[in-house]
C-alpha cells in the first residue's frame, strides 16, 4: 500500500489545526495518505480535485468535502486555488461514534452509503468554516471567543445532519486496520517529551518490537525513530518560531537530548540552523 500517514498537530491553544491549503499555488500532486482526523475542505475561489478509492470528486468555489477519519485520499490542483482546511481530532467525536473509534460523516460531494438519504446543503457549514478562518486570522479583540463558537456551531452541524448513523461492516474493519497505529502514534504525540523506545511501546501495547517495526515502515512509510523526531521537530518548530525560549531549553522541552541534538536534527530537515532563525526574528 503506497501511502503515508500525516502528522496533524493542531493550532497553539486551539482544539483544532486550521490553514490554507498548501497547494494554492496550483501544479500541485499530494500523494495517498492518511490521518486520524477528521478533514473539511472548503473551496472559496478555483478549484481542486480528491480521490478516494480511486474515485475522482472534483471541488469549485463553494463547495466543500469531508474526509473522514483513517480514510486514504490524495489531492491534485492544477490551478491556483483559496482553500480553507480545517482538520478535527477524531476524540472530540467521541459520544457519537457508531463503533469503537468510528464515526462517518457524509457530504454532497460524496453521498455517501445510502443514496436515499438527503444531503444537507453545505452553504450554512461553508460559511462557518470561512467565517471561522477570517476570525481566526483578524485577531481582533475577542477572537478567542467567537473562534470557539464558530468552531461549536461545525461541530453541531457535523453530528448533527452529516453524520452517518450506520456503518458497514468492512469500513468499520478497514478503519480499524489503520486505527491500530492511530493510537500508537496519538499515545506518542502525547509522550513525545519522555524517552520513548520501540520496545516499551511494543510492550505496552501487546505487540512484538519486530511487528511494530514492520507496522510503522508499512503504515506510515518510516521508521520508528524517524517518526518520533518527526514529532519533536514539529513541536519545536512551533516552539521555535512563537517564543523566546533559548536553543537549549526548545530542545530539552521537545525530547531532543541536547541543543546540538537539535540543532543537527533541524539543519537536515530544514536546510538552516535554529539559531539563524532566532537571529532573523531578533532583527525584525
Amino acid at each position: 500500500m503506497e501511502f503515508q500517514h500525516e502528522l496533524i498537530i493542531p493550532n497553539e491553544g486551539l482544539p483544532f489545526k486550521l490553514f490554507l491549503f498548501e497547494g494554492a499555488g496550483g501544479n500541485y500532486v499530494r500523494e495517498k495518505h492518511w490521518h486520524t482526523s477528521v478533514e473539511l475542505f472548503a473551496v472559496l475561489d478555483g478549484r481542486l480535485s480528491f480521490f478516494l478509492n480511486e474515485e475522482e470528486y472534483p471541488l469549485e468555489a463553494g463547495e466543500l468535502i469531508i474526509i473522514n477519519s483513517n480514510e486514504i485520499h490524495s489531492i491534485h490542483a492544477p490551478e491556483k486555488n483559496e482553500t480553507v482546511v480545517l482538520q478535527i481530532p477524531l476524540k472530540q467525536f467521541e459520544d457519537y461514534f457508531t463503533a469503537q473509534r468510528f464515526i462517518r460523516f457524509r457530504s454532497a460531494a460524496r453521498q455517501g452509503r445510502d443514496r436515499t438519504a438527503k444531503i444537507p446543503d453545505n452553504r450554512k457549514l461553508a460559511f462557518f468554516i470561512e467565517e471561522l478562518y477570517k476570525v481566526y486570522t483578524a485577531r481582533e479583540v475577542g477572537w478567542e471567543f467567537r473562534t470557539m463558537a464558530l468552531y461549536y456551531n461545525i461541530l453541531f452541524l457535523l453530528v448533527k445532519d452529516y453524520r452517518e448513523s450506520e456503518a458497514a461492516e468492512k469500513e468499520i474493519q478497514d478503519s480499524r486496520r489503520l486505527d491500530a497505529l492511530s493510537k500508537i502514534t496519538t499515545y506518542m504525540r502525547e509522550h513525545y517529551t519522555e524517552d520513548l523506545k520501540l520496545s516499551d511501546l511494543a510492550s505496552l501495547f501487546g505487540y512484538s518490537d519486530a511487528y511494530l517495526s514492520r507496522m510503522f515502515k508499512k503504515y506510515a512509510k518510516v521508521n520508528f525513530k524517524s517518526y518520533l523526531q518527526e514529532i519533536r521537530m514539529a513541536y519545536a518548530y512551533r516552539e521555535l518560531m512563537n517564543t523566546d525560549y533559548t536553543i537549549s531549553r526548545i530542545a530539552m522541552d521537545n525530547g531532543f537530548a541536547d541543543s546540538r541534538a537539535f540543532s543537527k536534527e533541524f539543519r537536515k530537515r530544514y536546510g538552516i540552523l535554529p539559531s539563524e532563525i532566532k537571529r532573523g526574528e531578533q532583527k525584525k
